[in-house]
């Protein structure tokens, strides 16, 4: 389990494709020197298996679902991806219980400024954003936030100067590919409705 606090922001060292899967390898000194062999990390929100460490780097193997339904696909090298690696059991809980499983692949609309003042704005299928609601939480590239507005195919968050500080998310643009996860606690209550009852659960 991870809570959606970005521990840091690592750059893609290595994309080595190996069979049916991809070595990512990553650089970031100060992660690479506390896991070890078999720790899961969130990598821009979707959990990956640590398979390789040291040097100041570390290395995930991505299946191809893996690669096609999330955006770990699109990465180059150079790329920064935010990083956070699971959470212990006697650890403060801050964000939200957040899994690591990719709900979806949003798309970025727009990145607005004005100001102090940003907002993030992002395309999703009719599915996903029927799972979100003002003020609850969603997880976007493995950051914690919270919704402002839910549409028909979509929603928008407001981004905190530190967040932009710490996360990859101030680097976004439009028509780039975002990793979503939606509070697992409105999926189990989404599913429980439609069980229950026919319908109910549509929309929620």
């Amino acid at each position: 389990m991870f809570t959606g606090i970005v521990e840091a922001v690592g750059r893609i060292n290595a994309l080595t494709p190996c069979g049916e899967h991809v070595r990512i390898e990553i650089a970031e000194p100060g992660l690479a020197a506390e896991v070890g062999m078999g720790d899961s990390v969130a990598v821009s929100g979707a959990c990956l298996t640590v398979a390789a460490f040291g040097e100041g780097q570390i290395g995930f193997d991505a299946i191809r679902e893996t690669l096609v339904r999330t955006s770990l696909g699109d990465l180059q090298v150079g790329d920064p991806v935010n990083l956070e690696r699971a959470m212990r059991a006697d650890g403060r809980f801050d964000g939200h219980i957040v899994q690591g499983h990719v709900d979806e692949a949003g798309r970025v609309r727009a990145l607005e400024r004005d100001g102090s003042d940003v907002r993030l704005r992002i395309d999703t299928s009719a599915e996903f954003a029927g799972l979100l609601v003002g003020k609850g939480s969603v997880t976007i590239d493995g950051v914690s936030l919270t919704v402002v507005d839910v549409e028909a195919e979509g929603f928008d968050v407001a981004l905190i100067p530190h967040t932009l500080e710490v996360t990859t998310l101030g680097r976004l643009s439009g028509g780039e590919r975002v990793n979503l996860e939606a509070d697992v606690l409105g999926k189990y209550v989404k599913q429980y409705l439609e069980r229950i009852g026919p319908g109910l659960g549509a929309g929620a």
